[in-house]
C-alpha cells in the first residue's frame, strides 16, 4: 500500500494499485481520512486529481506506513487500521485506461514495461532515485541512468520538462525466475515514489 500525508488541513490518503497477472495496472483503490470529518471515505477523485494537478501534488507527501501511523495518531485518529481493514474501506475504484500493449519497437524476444510518474525531481531527488535504482550513467541524454541484472534492464527517463518521469524495464522472455519481475517493478515504483513523485500507472509494451 502507498501512504500520503496531506498538508494544510491535514489528512492521510491510502492507495493500492490493482495489478493484472502480467503486472500492468488496471486501477487504483483508495481511501482518505481527515481530522475535520474524523472518518474514512472513498477517494477516486482525489487520486485522479493528484496525478493531474501540480498544485495538489505540492500539498501531498509520500510516506511509509510508520510515518502515516504517527501522523494519524497525532491528528487524533488513534491507531491506524491494519492493511486488511484499510482494503475494506476501498469502496470506489479509480479505473486506469485499458488498452492493448503499446508497440514502441520492443525486441520480439523481450517484454518492456513502463512505470509512469507525475511530477518532477529536484537534484536531491534525482540523486536519490539513481542510488535506489543502482543506475549507471547512460550515453543517451534523455536517460538519467541505466542498470541491469538477471536478464532484466531498466532506465530512468524524464518525459517533458517538469511534467513526468518514467522507469522503463525490459525483461528477456523466459528470464523471470520465481516472479522476480513483479517484485522488481514494485521496488522501482516505491523507490521513485519515495523521492516525491506520484506513480500514475504501469504499462506494458508489445
Amino acid at each position: 500500500m502507498d501512504y500520503y500525508l496531506i498538508s494544510g488541513p491535514g489528512g492521510i490518503l491510502v492507495e493500492e494499485f490493482v495489478l493484472q497477472d502480467d503486472h500492468t495496472a488496471t486501477g487504483i483503490d483508495s481511501a482518505v481520512w481527515s481530522p475535520e470529518h474524523g472518518r474514512w471515505s472513498a477517494a477516486p477523485e482525489l487520486s485522479r486529481a493528484l496525478r493531474s494537478d501540480a498544485g495538489l501534488r505540492a500539498l501531498v507527501s509520500p510516506v511509509d506506513r510508520r510515518s502515516a501511523a504517527e501522523a494519524y495518531a497525532r491528528l487524533g485518529g488513534g491507531e491506524l487500521p491494519g492493511e486488511e481493514r484499510l482494503r475494506g474501506l476501498f469502496r470506489e475504484r479509480q479505473p486506469l485506461p485499458a488498452a492493448a500493449p503499446l508497440d514502441l519497437g520492443s525486441s520480439p524476444d523481450a517484454r518492456r514495461y513502463r512505470i509512469l510518474f507525475a511530477g518532477d525531481l529536484d537534484a536531491d531527488g534525482l540523486a536519490g532515485a539513481r542510488a535506489a535504482l543502482r543506475l549507471e550513467p547512460a550515453d543517451d541524454p534523455r536517460v538519467a541512468g541505466r542498470a541491469s541484472g538477471e536478464g532484466i534492464t531498466w532506465e530512468l527517463r524524464r518525459i517533458g520538462a517538469g511534467i513526468a518521469w518514467c522507469v522503463d524495464v525490459t525483461v528477456r522472455l523466459g528470464s523471470d525466475p520465481a516472479g522476480v519481475l513483479g517484485a522488481l517493478l514494485d521496488h522501482h515504483r516505491q523507490a521513485v515514489r519515495e523521492q516525491g513523485l506520484i506513480p500514475v500507472t504501469v504499462e506494458r509494451f508489445a
